[in-house]
């Protein structure tokens, strides 16, 4: 079985685009998606520095625009079966709508280009941010987040979770912690999927009308504690959910390991969920599609892995 996973905010890194803009198509195909995300993609994935694509409003669009061209690219020989399963972190999972059909590339644009620019909105509102809690017991590191008045904005794996909430709380956890655990501050804009990012909530679901939904063509797997969703409607109202609620990642590889994954591929730019899978999944084969030097070993990982779930898919 082959999940294809998207990663979320904070994975991009300058000039990440720059490999695919050389082969055909891809100009044409960026100047596309930046119509519809109202963002310069080609200039800002392939010259602008990491302060500016550090900006959610630009950082957002760029990682899914990078997810579509690379799925694009694993594809363009059209010899591969469909993933068992896709599943996207945070706004990776506008990605992963794009990639299940859920969404026309134009419309998932169109999406993150509102998510996006009402995320940085509601960020600039007070001073806020995150910091990852690594290691230490569960009931722990959640006990010390409330103690502080943090939010647990992601449940990223059994050993990270990270923390959101004001600048001067953020501090504090980090100098008065859980036991056995460290505590990085993330270099983010906000506190998001928190209570912080409701007006950015009302936004999206003022928009979401706007666009129509198809019913996903492979089981997508949702932040939203794990689901499947096998509904397109009820997966965009979780992505409204979710930009103001927990990303629950840890949930989404539970949910591949009971349907029997055995592969994972993650799109550009690619290696975090990697690393989460190698210390929660342990023993499944993955690959990382940064560049197109990569596409060879993926579309191989696909031709060995896709194909192997199961017809039975729950209904949510």
């Amino acid at each position: 079985m082959l999940a294809i996973v998207c990663p979320g905010q904070g994975a991009q890194k300058p000039g990440f685009l720059s490999p695919w803009r050389e082969l055909p198509g891809v100009e044409d195909t960026l100047a596309s998606l930046s119509e519809a995300g109202g963002v310069d993609l080609l200039r800002h994935g392939t010259e602008s520095d990491a302060d500016t694509i550090r900006d959610t409003a630009v950082a957002q669009p760029l990682l899914v625009a990078a997810g579509i061209i690379a799925s694009a690219q694993l594809r363009a020989e059209g010899d591969l079966a469909p993933a068992d399963a896709i599943a996207g972190h945070s706004v990776g999972e506008l990605t992963a709508a794009a990639l299940a059909g859920v969404l026309t590339d134009q419309d998932a644009m169109r999406l993150v280009a509102v998510r996006s620019t009402a995320m940085a909105q509601a960020a600039a509102a007070e001073p806020t941010s995150m910091a990852a809690v690594v290691g230490g017991a569960r009931e722990d590191v959640l006990a010390a987040i409330e103690r502080h008045g943090l939010h647990a904005a992601n449940i990223n794996s059994a050993q990270q979770v990270v923390a959101a909430g004001s600048v001067e709380a953020i501090t504090a956890l980090g100098e008065d912690g859980p036991a056995k655990a460290r505590v990085i501050p993330l270099q983010v804009a906000g506190a998001f999927h928190t209570p912080y990012m409701a007006g950015a909530r009302e936004e999206l679901a003022a928009f979401v009308p706007s666009l129509t939904a198809s019913d996903p063509s492979v089981p997508l797997i949702s932040n939203a504690g794990g689901d499947v969703v096998t509904a397109g409607s009820r997966y965009l109202d979780q992505i409204v959910t979710q930009v103001a609620s927990p990303v629950d990642w840890e949930a989404c590889m539970g949910t591949l390991r009971e349907r029997g994954v055995t592969a994972m591929l993650e799109l550009a730019p690619a290696g975090t969920l990697i690393g989460l899978a190698k210390r929660d999944l342990r023993g499944i084969a993955t690959a990382s599609l940064n560049t197109p030097d990569d596409l060879e070993a993926a579309r191989e990982l696909v031709r060995e892995h896709a194909g192997a779930a199961p017809i039975e898919d729950q209904e949510n």
